[in-house]
């Protein structure tokens, strides 16, 4: 049973950020471990900074124990999980859900609002409609009068959540799919769990990304922004972030063609079809991963002149890959200037 990946490259070589290792020279007592597995569809690998004596087997235990309990309560191809059970409720009363199912939900509604529904959890419908979910692909778009029915079961604002007791409620039927938002609260939560033991390490889940303290030899933690460039592996931008999260969302590997039209699979929301603007890929920096990892697919719905304006005024750091008929254009906000670096 796995998350279904609506909006994210799921595979790792896939992804618009990937990690710049480096030498590791420093303490001899004192190494990178990896470790790394499969969850909510999709991999996670992490790396600390630890003795050589590190108990990796135990660790590995208790990273794999707080990503089964996530995928246990967040998890849309579970049936048992508490996700499910929510999206086959039938009438408005209130389900019972964890504390940590409520505080995903909420932070989804908040992004939601703040990004006037660019960032919808209900979208689910519209993202199997058009090949991307988990029904079979596609090679042709679908008529408007199968959108116009999908775009009824479609909005957050039908779904209600409150903390005490932690609950949720849909004023009309409505599904929840969080994997656009739930990897990056995973990433948190591991962070959480490692922070308190390790003062240097790594989490990546699904290509969503949090980093904390330095590597051995007191060197940061690099990360390469991928061209978003189907046909190559070469870097656009390397950045240092310091402790803080990387979400990076694009849509140039995960798309259909029909009459020489290209369909991605990042749907808008509002219009119930895929984007049609020239934004090929955005990066968000952000204390929080689950933030970065919602306001990423959030700013890839906007394109870059909605996104740049509205992640400016919201005080976000997020970089844009902008499609133009002489190659990328990058844009940023002010903010994240500072993380720039030389690739040298």
């Amino acid at each position: 049973m796995m998350f279904h990946i609506r909006y994210r490259i799921a595979a790792l070589l896939a992804l618009a950020a990937v990690l710049l290792t480096g030498c590791t020279d420093g303490d001899p007592r004192v190494a990178v471990h990896a470790l790394s597995g499969q969850t909510m569809g999709t991999s996670y690998h992490i790396k600390v900074v630890a003795s050589e004596e590190l108990d990796k087997a135990n660790l590995q235990q208790r990273i794999q124990a707080v990503l089964d309990r996530i995928e246990a309560r967040m998890s849309t191809y579970r049936e048992d999980s508490e996700l499910s059970r929510f999206n086959r409720l039938q009438g408005q009363d209130w389900f019972d859900v964890s504390d940590e199912t409520a505080a995903v939900v909420s932070l989804a509604q908040t992004i939601s609002d703040q990004t006037q529904g660019a960032f919808d959890a209900t979208v689910g419908p519209l993202v199997n409609l058009w090949g991307f979910g988990p029904d079979p692909r596609i090679h042709n778009a679908p008529d408007s009068a199968l959108i116009d029915e999908r775009m009824q079961q479609i909005g957050y604002q039908a779904v209600q959540v409150r903390q005490q007791p932690p609950s949720l409620s849909k004023q009309q039927s409505r599904s929840l799919d969080l994997s656009a938002i739930a990897k990056g609260y995973a990433v948190d939560q591991l962070a959480e769990l490692l922070a308190n033991e390790f003062d240097g390490f790594m989490v990546e889940v699904g290509g969503e990304l949090r980093l904390h303290g330095n590597k051995p030899g007191d060197k940061p933690w690099r990360i390469a922004i991928e061209r978003p460039d189907v046909g190559s592996r070469k870097l656009q931008q390397v950045i240092e972030v310091g402790d803080n999260a990387i979400a990076t969302s694009g849509d140039y590997r995960n798309y259909f063609e029909q009459d020489g039209v290209r369909f991605s699979h990042t749907i808008d929301p509002k219009t119930g079809r895929p984007i049609r603007h020239r934004l090929a890929s955005v990066t968000v920096v952000d204390p929080s991963c689950a933030r970065a990892d919602a306001f990423a697919t959030a700013m890839m719905v906007l394109g870059d002149e909605k996104g740049l304006a509205l992640a400016t005024e919201l005080g976000l750091n997020v970089f844009f890959i902008v499609k133009s008929d002489e190659g990328f254009v990058e844009k940023h906000t002010p903010g994240f200037e500072r993380f720039i670096k030389s690739p040298n």
